[in-house]
């Protein structure tokens, strides 16, 4: 179809504005370079079908960019531009799906073959309804064709060169709604949601882990296979679920239970197997351990070291020659030292607790506890002594010092020929005694010191003797218990040849000691019997038999 213009860029300018390619010159189809099986003009970008109403659309135009509308010459009609200053025309909400738009304003003695005529050149139309009072639906093949029909929107339509009112009219172009739109708007959605389901579902295929292998059905043949792969220890997992799904199938009968029986001693003769390869993994793990014990071990004399270095460097005989800077420095280190100290010798006894508990038993534990209590509090309190000896040794090492040098200056004073010589000699022969006095103070601390260090390793020692005591003790009382629970006729034996008459007096005795040994300390008669009364109303007669046998 060609166009008559009177102006040929009018047309381009028009395309330009609705955001289409512009033609080159007159004659030229008014969409050139159209390709249907992409659905878009070209010139246009591509746009996804998931934007809102699903339609291929063009772009919109900027706000700011003015509209410039010309003249359109048609074969029949021509079309003149609305005025500039109005404003747009108003428009409904767009349906989804829209390819049907609605046209009123059309001369009375407009026909179908000149709607066509001007609203073909947006695209196919596939029907036109036209009505009898000036207005028509038109649907079109595609839904970006309906963006081009409302760019008419506004125009004037003149037929021919005839000023007749019945020859004019204002055109005015609007989104329809038709259930033909609808049915295949909502058709396509549907067909969009399986597409997608389809997509999930193959990536949730993929993403499946693989099923596992199907288990064969009991023969002779696959029995002994996997009475072979049983044997195999590579093949020992995959044989036993075979095995576990035959017997839950019920697989076994009178014929089969031999074979089935073999295979249960098989997979039991793995038991030693499992055992060997545990027995190993724990040894393993308790050479790690000790490993890491005397590395942990060796560390932590590295640090009690360093900070041996620091405490020694932090005395006044070697500190008072530092800078303020570096007393600073020495005591933060210091303090970071002893924290990580602290920290590794924590980890070091938790790790020696942990061995002793599962060493010992219930019994032993709480008497290991008690010990290791006490002994923590006797080391920790000769620690502290000997923290405090060094200290004092040091101090009178700086004061020994000091009267040396109050001594040197001393003598100095004599050779020098001084006026107030005399008065120098007063106050240095006063320090000096001070110096001493407090020399005499320091060696009867330290003195005190030791003695009381003394005392404490005296007393760890008796400690030590009467945990030896309670042990031993407890060894007779398990004998005694032991020895109740034996035959009548060496029973009889024992009880002829010692002071206990009876089974009952034997068991008296067991109590006892058992009770003597929660209470190293001794107990009273009375409070021995008032403890067996409340264990037994009978056992008071009996009691003073048992401790004159004792």
């Amino acid at each position: 179809m060609t166009l008559p213009m009177s102006d040929p860029t009018a047309w381009a300018t028009a395309m330009n504005n609705l955001g289409m390619t512009p033609l080159g010159i007159a004659g030229q189809p008014i969409l050139p370079d159209f390709d249907p099986a992409l659905g878009m003009m070209t010139g246009i970008p591509p746009i996804t079908p998931m934007m809102p109403g699903l339609g291929i659309v063009p772009p919109p135009i900027p706000p700011d960019m003015p509209v410039v509308k010309e003249i359109i010459h048609c074969k029949s009609c021509t079309l003149f531009p609305p005025n500039p200053n109005l404003p747009p025309p108003a428009t409904r909400e767009r349906p989804p799906g829209c390819k049907t738009v609605f046209v009123g304003g059309l001369p009375e003695n407009g026909t179908e073959q000149i709607i066509v005529e001007v609203f073909e050149q947006c695209g196919e139309i596939i029907a036109i309804r036209k009505s009898k009072k000036n207005f028509c639906h038109i649907r079109f093949a595609e839904e970006y064709m309906v963006d081009k029909a409302l760019y008419l929107s506004g125009y004037r339509i003149r037929l021919g060169s005839s000023t007749d009112k019945k020859d004019t009219g204002r055109l005015h172009v609007d989104f329809a709604q038709a259930r033909d739109d609808l049915y295949e708007w909502e058709c396509k959605q549907r067909m969009l949601a399986r597409e997608e389901r389809h997509r999930r579902r193959m990536e949730e295929e993929r993403l499946r882990p693989p099923s596992p292998p199907p288990v064969v059905h009991y023969s002779d043949h696959e029995c002994s296979i996997v009475a072979e792969k049983l044997k195999d220890d590579s093949k020992f997992s995959e044989a036993v679920q075979t095995l576990l799904t035959w017997i839950e199938r019920g697989e076994v009968n009178r014929r089969s239970a031999n074979n089935f029986y073999s295979m249960i001693q098989s997979a039991n003769s793995h038991v030693r197997r499992l055992v060997n390869e545990k027995a190993a993994h724990e040894k393993d793990m308790e050479e790690a351990k000790e490993k890491f014990k005397q590395a942990l071990s060796g560390i932590l004399i590295q640090f009690e070291q360093i900070v041996a270095v620091y405490h020694s460097a932090s005395k006044q005989k070697a500190w008072d020659h530092f800078t303020k800077a570096q007393r600073k420095n020495i005591s933060v280190w210091c303090k970071q030292a002893e924290e990580i100290r602290n920290i590794h010798n924590d980890e070091l006894m938790g790790i020696r607790r942990e061995e002793e508990m599962e060493m010992s038993d219930d019994e032993i534990e709480e008497t290991t506890e008690t010990k290791e209590t006490e002994e923590s509090a006797l080391v920790s309190q000769t620690e502290a002594l000997k923290e405090e000896n060094d200290s004092l040794r040091w101090q009178l090492d700086a004061y020994r010092n000091e009267v040396e040098l109050l001594k040197q200056e001393q003598g100095k004073a004599h050779r020098e020929d001084d006026p107030n010589k005399e008065q120098q000699l007063k106050l240095l022969q006063q320090a000096l005694q001070g110096m001493q006095q407090h020399l005499l103070k320091v060696q009867e601390e330290y003195k005190r010191k030791e003695a009381e260090l003394e005392k404490i390793k005296d007393d760890k020692l008796q400690v030590e003797k009467m945990l030896e005591n309670l042990k031993e003790k407890e060894s007779c009382a398990s004998r005694l218990c032991a020895s109740s629970q034996d035959s009548d006729y060496p029973l009889e034996k024992t009880l002829n040849s010692s002071p206990i008459k009876s089974e009952r007096e034997a068991l008296l005795v067991g109590i006892i000691s058992t009770f003597l040994h929660v209470h190293p300390f001794g107990a009273s008669i009375e409070y021995i019997c008032s403890y067996l009364h409340r264990l037994d109303n009978k056992v008071c007669g009996g009691l003073k038999l048992v401790c004159k046998g004792m």
